[in-house]
């Protein structure tokens, strides 16, 4: 499994399309400023087939350090964005389980 980076796919998008890769990395930088911005305000981002985004708060817990494991260490709530991948993404995604399992017991 490889690591896709943006460059890489304003690379593939842009020979799709026929842009500038230039013209190509302004549309995808914009959208994800777009997306960390409605999130920043606490709305819920939902791109059809694709998923959703949406900040969820976690509570505040007690943790332990590791170093000093008799330490307990408060760990304050905070908001962290979620995804939940919408029905056409799991449909892609399913088939790749068994090249995962079959990688990580090699």
């Amino acid at each position: 499994m490889a690591t896709v980076t943006k460059r890489d796919l304003v690379n593939r998008i842009s020979n799709i399309c026929g842009l500038t890769q230039n013209q190509v990395f302004d549309v995808i930088q914009h959208t994800l400023e777009e997306i960390t911005n409605d999130l920043a305000k606490g709305d819920t981002v939902v791109m059809r087939n694709f998923g959703t985004f949406e900040v969820k708060v976690t509570k505040a817990k007690i943790g332990r350090n590791p170093k000093d494991p008799s330490k307990d260490v408060p760990i304050p709530p905070r908001a962290v964005v979620k995804f939940k991948p919408g029905k056409e993404m799991k449909e892609k995604v399913a088939p790749v389980l068994p090249a995962i399992q079959e990688k990580e017991s090699n």
